[in-house]
């Protein structure tokens, strides 16, 4: 008589293997959804970019106007995370470490990037850094012009990718101990000191993947930008308006061939998000 061998169980706390022509509902949703919303466009931009050819491709591409698009993006994206790289840890370190009034507005207050139109937002910076603006006016008698220029356009990219820095580090500053910095100072550490060698290197994978969301969320922007700045080439136009204004002049291989250049730069920046993410787990 046959012995039939027990069923074989997956040890305690690993995951079921998923068999790909056997999927459960979840799964098939997820993949319908995410083939329809992100694979699907992505296809589509990729087709229609293959359909130039590469000599045309590498022209457009390579273009005295489209490298002009891309260092202003990417040079001022980046000048613009790293500042708030400073700025956004010190805010959150405020925000985590003091207790004073209307701190909970502030905190609040972060997050109004993430909430507010990003037309509204160019409109209003664009309102206040004018020359006749709040701020704007302050510097116009040195001849500083920030609206409808390329530090406008700086502004704006700061205004908009501060929130990823602060939220970034905030969870990492809740979870240090305090005690830690008053052993350093027990042992005869000064404050400088304590920041640089011991609360800088745990901060310090943080630091880096907001500075990478900010940096990522600011080459993306495209509502507030196009309403401070004044979007003339060679000055401070960006890559994302020079797409809009090849579709307004129906020139659809040019907006295709810039997009798909973004879009794998914009591929690069997330695996360099994920490893920096991994890192920071590694760390901890």
């Amino acid at each position: 008589m046959a012995v039939s061998s027990p069923p074989q169980l997956n040890p305690v706390g690993k995951k079921p293997q998923i068999q790909l022509f056997n999927l459960s509902w979840p799964w098939r949703i997820m993949l319908g959804y995410l083939t329809i919303m992100l694979f699907l466009p992505i296809a589509a931009l990729l087709l229609k970019a293959s359909t130039v050819g590469p000599a045309e491709f590498w022209r457009i591409a390579t273009s005295s106007i489209a490298l002009s698009a891309y260092d202003v993006t990417f040079t001022t994206a980046l000048i613009a995370a790293l500042i708030n790289g400073v700025f956004g840890l010190l805010i959150a370190w405020v925000l985590v470490r003091y207790d004073f009034p209307l701190k909970r507005l502030i905190d609040a207050a972060i997050d109004l990037p993430f909430a507010l139109p990003t037309a509204v937002a160019g409109l209003t910076l664009a309102a206040v850094y004018s020359e006749n603006g709040w701020i704007g006016s302050l510097f116009a008698p040195f001849g500083i012009k920030i609206a409808f220029t390329r530090l406008g356009v700086g502004v704006a990219m700061l205004f908009i990718s501060l929130p990823f820095v602060v939220r970034t580090l905030q969870p990492v500053l809740q979870e240090m101990e305090k005690e830690i910095e008053e052993a350093a100072w027990s042992l005869g550490a000064s404050h400088a000191q304590t920041f640089w060698k011991v609360l800088l290197p745990p901060l310090f994978p943080a630091i880096l993947t907001g500075v990478a969301l900010g940096f990522s969320r600011a080459v993306g922007e495209y509502g507030s930008i196009v309403i401070i700045s004044s979007s003339i080439p060679f000055k401070d136009l960006i890559a994302s308006v020079l797409i809009f204004q090849r579709l307004e002049q129906f020139d659809y291989a040019g907006a295709t061939v810039i997009g798909t250049v973004l879009l794998f730069i914009s591929l690069f920046m997330l695996l360099a998000i994920n490893l920096l993410q991994a890192w920071g787990r590694r760390y901890e």
